[in-house]
């Protein structure tokens, strides 16, 4: 599906520089602190969009989804003044599918392994939906190289209606019956306002366009969303950060933006009353003006 929202990666290692070990070393002196070391990043893998020009965007896409269903009403605007880097997860865009379960911390050091083979030292995080857990891993593991976050219709765990999903699309997938797996996203992505008015044959028209972009990780990524908890991570997260809450969002609950924004240190909360998961036109203008206007203020730059 190109327009849904989730993440993680697998087998890809990753170790701290400096010494990891307690106490002294054979020469007798205190080890290195490496709480603030930088770690070493593996070998790029990711598909990866690179656009525009200025201060560094990293992209994090959701589940099933990909940076244009994500992030393609804005890019063009974005990459005005930013150069956006956005990889693909393992099974979306060009990028092969993974081979063994995903895990998030592989794919938080993918995506940051993408930005800095862009040139881009540091950056800000956009991250929706499952993108959300991966732009808090990536600030957690690597907070050297990221300036700030932005975190839409996110989560830190999945709620109990997300967690369902997530099952119901491993079970339906798993058992070939992918026309039922792209009525369930669509649905899950529309607001309840959309989903009253819309005409039968349109609803089933928007679920053959979902069924046929439905990307081969669809099941990968939904894996991963029900075993994310980036809980711990929260606390630990220093640079400023805005959570947009949908409040129409009936497949991550508005709540779960809502436990982010407690979770994280000094975290700005903005609400869009009855958007749904899945950003219309002029919901996701409203975001880019605030996300705009958050990001000259965090990074000190011109919006």
């Amino acid at each position: 599906m190109s327009e849904f929202s989730f993440v993680g990666m697998n087998s890809l290692d990753t170790t701290l520089t400096g010494a990891a070990a307690v106490g002294t070393n054979s020469s007798g002196t205190p080890p290195i602190d490496t709480s603030t070391a930088e770690r070493s990043l593996p070998a790029p893998r990711l598909d990866t969009v690179v656009r525009g020009s200025g201060p560094g965007l990293l992209l994090a896409h959701g589940a099933g989804g990909g940076i244009e269903g994500n992030f393609g009403l804005v890019l063009d605007d974005l990459a005005r003044d930013h150069t956006l880097v956005g990889p693909h997860y393992p099974g979306a865009g060009g990028t092969p599918a993974a081979t063994a379960p995903l895990e998030l911390d592989g794919l938080a050091d993918q995506l940051v392994a993408s930005a800095v083979a862009a040139g881009q030292g540091s950056f800000a995080v956009l991250g929706e939906s499952l993108g959300t857990a991966v732009a808090v891993r990536v600030a957690a593991r690597h907070p050297e190289r990221v300036t700030a976050l932005v975190l839409t219709a996110g989560f830190a765990v999945a709620d109990p209606v997300l967690a369902l999903a997530a099952r119901l699309i491993g079970v339906l997938g798993g058992a070939g019956r992918w026309e039922e797996v792209a009525r369930l996203a669509t649905v899950s992505v529309m607001s309840a306002a959309e989903l009253a008015e819309i005409a039968p044959a349109d609803l089933d028209a928007r679920a053959a366009r979902t069924l046929a972009g439905l990307p081969p990780g669809m099941r990968d990524h939904f894996d991963l969303v029900s075993r994310v908890d980036v809980r711990p991570d929260l606390g630990s997260i220093a640079v400023p950060t805005l959570v947009v809450a949908p409040t129409g969002d009936r497949l991550v609950l508005p709540e779960s933006s809502y436990r982010l924004a407690a979770g994280i240190p000094n975290a700005e909360l903005l609400e869009l009353p009855g958007a749904a998961h899945i950003l219309g036109e002029p919901d996701r203008m409203t975001w880019l003006r605030h996300v705009r206007a958050f990001l000259a203020t965090a990074t000190g730059r011109p919006a």
